[in-house]
């Protein structure tokens, strides 16, 4: 790296909860700038969240929070180069890239659902991954068996 590392900017938190991961989460959501809109369609998803939610002592907002925690991985695997062969080494994942990931996978999940709106779609993968299930769950599986299937390679780490 020729420049020094950026820095981390502080993020404002969100009107309605008060909380830096929404507006983390919304800012990955977003699209051409529009904030407002994402705003929106994150708010509205909680709303549909709370509807339909089954269990009472929970509000949409923490099943929301279990959804992002039941998706995050905690290993996955990179690649690397040795002696001409190219191997997947499992490593650890660093708590900041942990959520990004878990927030990615649950936005691009949500994305590729049938429901009629993006609101729907993400309340709906939002519940979904609250129970342990859906396609991003299923991905953060993947990931921890791909790791585990390569745990051999484990002594290339660098």
């Amino acid at each position: 790296m020729r420049k020094k590392q950026a820095k981390k900017r502080p993020l404002l938190p969100d009107p309605k909860f008060n909380d830096q991961l929404v507006t983390r989460f919304v800012n990955m959501m977003m699209w051409d700038g529009k904030k407002s809109v994402a705003f929106k369609i994150f708010y509205d998803a909680i709303d549909i969240v709370d509807e339909k939610n089954t269990d009472e002592e929970k509000t949409g907002l923490e099943l929301w929070k279990d959804a992002l925690s039941n998706v995050m991985p905690h290993v996955e695997v990179r690649s690397r180069r040795v002696g001409g062969a190219t191997f997947q080494i499992p490593m650890q994942i660093r708590p900041d890239r942990k959520i990004s990931t878990a927030m990615k996978w649950l936005i691009s999940f949500a994305r590729k659902r049938n429901e009629k709106s993006m609101a729907q779609k993400l309340a709906a993968e939002i519940l979904a991954a609250a129970k342990e299930e859906g396609a991003a769950v299923k991905k953060r599986v993947d990931t921890h068996k791909m790791a585990e299937a390569n745990k051999a390679f484990s002594h290339f780490r660098f």
